[in-house]
């Protein structure tokens, strides 16, 4: 009988485990992050950032081609303008970081304190998200109907000072991107914000192979003066759910505190109906509980900062150079090739160092593509090719594949559309197996949450969409089993049977799952 050899993977921490220390190995191995020395803050390294770089990039396509254009607004907001809108800064009020002070002075013990005669007459907030300053903008720009919709967008750093921090996933400052919109009436604004959600939908289920279920959010969800607000879901490695982006329709609120009207085609004055939408640097938090492994990271090559690394074996000797020359003409012909519609990005890592520790961290980085040239390999116009998502063999060696150079040049460009839908397909295949159904009480919804299995996963369920106090009572009993309801998704099939939580006739699905 033949016995598979035990494979030793390149992190020290497993999944299954711990998934919270492994997903901050991968962070550190991966050399995505580090600690700041600020509570909350982090530095992104350069692969880390060169993924959100690719986000960017894709992403920002998307919104200009829907018409939306980028502005910049300030990171300082007076106080004055959160006071406009009650609902509003009561929903950031715990959160926000305020500026009072715009001097400091020698206490004269060596240490520096604000100076009380530099004390601001209006204390300013670090922005936490840019609704009323964008709000203040759209009322000075927006007179007539000719002026909408107003469709504008920006990417920026916000502030929430936030208690329990995790790298990417909740952290003080964070990047995103942050949509702002006004329109004419309900219905523009509307299909503004759902056009929002499903370029969200494709956007994660395209570059980033992250399968995820859009919906609308629960009232007690709903993003703090909001008529309703919509998010995507992907489930994690571990059964939780991350809410990975959101859009909102905000009505007529902010448009009547902030002042923005306009003058229909009667003559008359009319409030504008207005959106926001956004999505942030924790979509890398979710690449990475989505696709990693024990041996690191497994980045999707559309968002890729590099698709193909080239690995000279180099030996310190007089072959050194015509190897290089092969790897370089390899890397050259290679970067004329289009993959997943751009130029492949590939890097020839000259650096020097043994070619095994290099080969790892790349492994560990997540590479879609690894290349390893030896001086046979050049002499023979050969290349070996490990793909990252099929990293290991049946003995417990590296699965590298010899093959001609040549070859191997014309299905590159295959070979990366292979790894971005095989990761793909895995993680939906995941997430579906790991949504179950047919729970009919909240006596059964707690033995499954109290099962002993580590990843239990969500539960649909029928809803009666209640609202006020019974909604309260709703959140309440889940939130003793730890859960929350995510969304109710906007493709969901027909319902029947009752509502666990009220007795009521189920109107429509929800899905409930712990969560980050």
């Amino acid at each position: 009988m033949t016995r598979t050899a035990q494979i030793k993977h390149a992190l020290t921490t497993t999944r299954e485990g711990d998934f919270a220390q492994w997903y901050q190995e991968i962070i550190s191995e991966a050399e995505m992050a580090e600690e700041s020395g600020v509570r909350g803050c982090m530095v992104i390294k350069p692969w880390g950032y060169g993924i959100w770089e690719r986000i960017q990039k894709l992403m920002d396509a998307e919104i200009k081609a829907a018409g939306v254009e980028n502005c910049y607004f300030p990171l300082f907001i007076p106080l004055s303008y959160f006071a406009k809108e009650a609902e509003h800064v009561e929903g950031f009020a715990k959160e926000m970081a305020v500026v009072t002070h715009h001097r400091l002075v020698s206490d004269g013990k060596g240490s520096l304190t604000p100076d009380p005669e530099a004390k601001l007459e209006e204390p300013l907030v670090v922005r936490p998200t840019s609704e009323t300053v964008i709000g203040a903008a759209m009322a000075r720009w927006v007179q007539s109907w000719r002026d909408l919709p107003l469709l504008t967008n920006q990417w920026a750093n916000v502030v929430r000072w936030e208690m329990r921090t995790r790298m990417f996933l909740r952290t003080s400052e964070f990047l995103w991107q942050e949509g702002h919109t006004a329109h004419a009436d309900r219905n523009d604004a509307m299909a503004e914000t759902l056009r929002a959600l499903e370029m969200y939908r494709a956007f994660a289920e395209g570059p980033l192979a992250m399968p995820v279920i859009a919906g609308e959010k629960p009232e007690n969800e709903r993003f703090p003066g909001a008529v309703a607000t919509y998010s995507i879901e992907a489930m994690m490695q571990d059964g939780k759910a991350l809410q990975a982006g959101t859009s909102h329709y905000l009505g007529t609120g902010f448009a009547e505190a902030a002042g923005i009207q306009y003058q229909n085609r009667e003559g008359q004055q009319a409030l504008c109906h207005t959106t926001s939408w956004g999505v942030s640097t924790r979509l890398i938090g979710g690449v990475i509980m989505t696709h990693g492994d024990d041996d690191g990271l497994r980045v999707p090559p559309q968002i890729a900062p590099q698709q193909i690394v080239i690995l000279p074996m180099l030996r310190d000797d007089d072959g050194d150079a015509a190897l290089l020359a092969y790897c370089e003409e390899l890397r050259a012909a290679l970067a004329k090739q289009l993959a997943l519609g751009e130029p492949i990005r590939v890097l020839l890592d000259k650096r020097p160092g043994k070619a095994t520790q290099k080969r790892w961290a790349w492994v560990k980085k997540g590479v879609p593509l690894i290349l390893e040239i030896g001086g046979r390999d050049a002499a023979g116009g050969q290349v070996s090719v490990l793909r990252r998502d099929r990293l290991w063999r049946d003995d417990a060696r590296p699965n590298f594949i010899a093959q001609a150079r040549d070859a191997f040049i014309g299905q590159a460009a295959g070979e990366l559309a292979a790894i971005q839908a095989a990761l793909f397909d895995e993680a939906r295949a995941r997430r579906d197996a790991n949504i179950v159904r047919g729970i009919d009480s909240m006596d059964a919804l707690a033995k499954f949450y109290a099962d002993d299995r580590r990843y239990p996963g969500w539960v649909e369920l029928g809803w009666s969409r209640p609202t006020g106090e019974a909604l309260e009572e709703v959140v309440t009993r889940l939130k003793a089993l730890k859960l929350t309801i995510r969304n109710t998704p906007m493709r969901g099939e027909p319902v029947s049977g009752t509502c666990i939580f009220t007795g009521e006739p189920a109107v429509e699905r929800i899905y409930v799952a712990r969560a980050y």
